[in-house]
């Protein structure tokens, strides 16, 4: 990483507005189209598109940070990113343009955009995906790496050499009972990811988008019977949430599309 603070951006869902606020917020000019800080990295966990007005816009606007400075600006692929770069595993009413749906090829083409990262920060280790990586998947199919660094790596090869299991639906598909091997393009934090660590201690921590163990309309979390309060922390406003476990913590950072719409709603700074 080269720079000071690593902004770890949560899903944006072509909400172009509230990207562009919170680029400003963290020091990036012209309404966030200006050059990236130099002491800053922005780690961006995927779904930029759907959902919102300007997903085309959204993408326009990061393909211009990665073509300007792309080790400031690291894009991490998302389900509905995926929607676009293999074969569709749901269907979606709004698609965007196809020079967007270009872009997004070729950044996957050119490793532009990838399937995780790990930094280190403040003695902690963190790796960022989309979804989040189960207990399960990190044993059977990663073969238990100790590091954040290790799992990035090896999971980003999966995206050559096994990208069936990189791209495992789970729960998050409304017809699918939890999976234990949903990949981190797709585990549901309440179904797989959270319950797959509950008993065990986890090897670094880890940051991911996708979905949230909090609902933010109401701050009630969804998953109060399987964790106490005392190890989940909730910042309203930015709209993170924290279960600190043996050995590290997850840190989910989907502010959800209400939030967006409002731009109530921050980066995971490190």
């Amino acid at each position: 990483m080269t720079g000071a603070r690593v902004a770890v951006l949560g899903d944006v869902g072509g909400h172009l507005a509230a990207l562009r606020a919170e680029l400003t917020r963290l020091g990036v000019p012209d309404g966030g189209d200006g050059p990236i800080p130099a002491d800053l990295t922005v780690v961006q966990v995927g779904d930029l598109v759907h959902r919102g007005p300007e997903s085309d816009a959204v993408v326009a606007l990061v393909d211009r940070h990665l073509s300007a400075t792309p080790r400031r600006w690291l894009q991490v692929v998302g389900n509905h990113e995926a929607f676009y770069l293999r074969r569709r595993q749901f269907s979606w009413h709004t698609p965007i343009a196809r020079p967007a749906a270009r872009t997004l090829r070729r950044w996957w083409r050119g490793r532009l955009m990838v399937p995780a990262v790990a930094i280190e920060s403040g003695g902690e280790s963190f790796l960022i995906t989309h979804a989040g990586v189960t207990r399960n998947f990190w044993v059977e199919v990663l073969g238990s790496p100790a590091s954040a660094a290790t799992a990035a790596q090896r999971l980003n090869a999966l995206a050559r050499t096994r990208p069936r299991a990189l791209f495992r639906p789970g729960a998050a598909m409304m017809w699918r009972r939890p999976t234990p091997l949903a990949g981190p393009i797709w585990a549901l934090a309440t179904a797989e990811l959270l319950p797959s660590w509950l008993d065990h201690p986890v090897p670094f921590s880890q940051v991911y988008g996708h979905s949230s163990l909090v609902d933010w309309r109401t701050g009630e979390l969804r998953v109060a019977d399987l964790v106490g309060d005392e190890r989940v922390r909730l910042d309203q406003r930015a709209k993170h949430v924290s279960v600190t476990l043996p050995g590290g913590r997850l840190v989910g950072v989907d502010p959800g599309d209400e939030s967006l719409a409002v731009d109530d709603w921050h980066a995971f700074v490190l």
